[in-house]
């Protein structure tokens, strides 16, 4: 049985609502609930939270649980040397306890003596295991009898942050108690959500590699370079999407494509034309047939019928020489001629973007590229950044991103390097991150 303590005598301090100090003595191991003394706010039932701690005090709050037959706790605070006050709330049970377990309470002290919840009773620490599901970003200490050392550190393993012996317990001890407590959770919160944003991290790697494409160039004297940027803070992939492949003819297919949106419903939709066109290009399919399919593909997939993709195609013939061309409401390519500036390929026979008109066609026009070129693929993430001074509505365009090129081009840069300059100049020029999905594919023939 615990062993009661007196009654203290409430100074007048106490009654008006200022700080008190507890005396060094040994508190019993129950303590009488302290409704009457507690604000509306603190009594309102509310679903457990994340203790909020103000950045201007050093205040905390405790919920004592422990049934008290005696009522033999009757200071509604502590403060301790360090100047912090401890505000005690009390719960004679479970029941109790969660209605006042609202968000600014700090810390928990369980009597591990309470009687278990109803169907619990084979475990000893089935009280704990309670409040623990109960508070999970809470403090918590247990409080029991110093001849029941092993359960207390048991407690400790099942995650309370410390114990008290009730008959060794005084004020001093249990401010200091509760302070460094709260301040293991912290830091065992902290240290937690690492472990996960590491572990996110990690994930996200393993699932950016399967989700973006592996060019299948194996046999093609082509060089292959990409470079991909999301438009959303911290996003995995954007709406943006690319692919390229060599075909058992000896033709290296090439596409970019679009989806409207930025968010992950767009990115998802991106992934599944992507694979979709390189399914659709291996089994032989091309130009408007190849189209008109993906089409099809877009309108059962998207979520709605305002989703449309814009599409740019490139064949090109095992000779390297030339290629054909579609284009879905996509910028057309730009190429760059060995001696030569670089041009954007034709586009005046392109089409309207896929999911756009129900029975649309797309013709394939046929371009020459010539002995040595490179070839660089788009979206208009690139060219819709602004440009100017603060607060201009100028946009780069094509004819911008142009002659960016051009001069990339007459400081040497190549493959990835330039694809890499291309996107930080807009940047650059934009006067910060670009808003949109930016994705570039390059292909040279040296």
């Amino acid at each position: 049985m615990p062993v009661p303590v007196p009654r203290q005598r409430v100074s007048p301090a106490v009654e008006s609502g200022q700080a008190a100090v507890l005396p060094k003595q040994q508190v019993g191991s129950s303590m009488e609930s302290a409704a009457a003394t507690a604000s509306p706010a603190a009594t309102a039932p509310a679903a457990p939270a994340a203790p909020v701690v103000s950045a201007n005090s050093t205040d905390l709050t405790l919920l004592v649980i422990e049934d008290d037959p005696a009522g033999t706790f009757t200071v509604p605070s502590l403060l301790d040397t360090a100047g912090t006050r401890v505000r005690i709330r009390t719960a004679r049970n479970l029941t109790e306890a969660e209605r006042l377990l609202t968000d600014d309470v700090h810390c928990i002290l369980l009597d591990l003596a309470l009687p278990a919840p109803s169907g619990e009773d084979g475990d000893e620490l089935a009280t704990l295991r309670h409040v623990l599901r109960l508070a999970p970003r809470h403090a918590v200490l247990a409080l029991t009898a110093e001849a029941d050392a092993e359960r207390a550190a048991e407690a400790v393993r099942v995650g309370a942050q410390d114990f008290l012996f009730r008959d060794e317990l005084d004020g001093r001890q249990l401010s200091r108690a509760i302070r460094y407590a709260v301040e293991r959770k912290r830091a065992d919160t902290a240290q937690h959500k690492l472990a996960e944003s590491r572990l996110r991290a990690q994930e996200n790697a393993r699932l950016e590699r399967g989700l973006l494409p592996t060019p299948l160039l194996e046999g093609s004297n082509l060089r292959f370079a990409s470079r991909y940027r999301p438009g959303r803070s911290r996003a995995l992939l954007g709406g943006d999407f690319y692919d390229t492949v060599r075909t058992s003819d000896g033709t290296v297919h090439a596409m970019i494509g679009d989806v409207c949106g930025h968010g992950p419903d767009e990115a998802a939709l991106g992934v599944e034309l992507r694979i979709a066109w390189r399914a659709l290009t291996f089994a032989g399919l091309c130009g408007d047939e190849l189209l008109s399919t993906l089409q099809q593909v877009l309108e059962h997939e998207r979520e709605s019928e305002e989703i449309f993709a814009t599409l740019c195609t490139v064949d090109i013939a095992p000779d390297g020489r030339r290629a054909g061309l579609c284009l879905a409401g996509h910028p057309s390519p730009l190429i760059a001629r060995h001696g030569r500036a670089a041009q954007l390929l034709p586009y005046e026979d392109g089409g309207p973007a896929l999911g756009l008109l129900p029975r649309a066609r797309w013709s394939r026009r046929q371009v020459e590229l010539g002995g040595a070129w490179s070839l660089m693929m788009y979206t208009d993430g690139l060219i819709e950044g602004r440009v100017g001074p603060p607060g201009s509505k100028q946009r780069l365009g094509q004819d911008g991103m142009v002659e960016m090129i051009n001069r990339q081009l007459t400081a040497g840069l190549t493959g990835e390097a330039l694809l890499e300059a291309a996107v930080n100049e807009a940047r650059d020029l934009n006067g910060g991150e670009l808003t949109d999905d930016v994705a570039l594919l390059l292909l040279d023939r040296g």
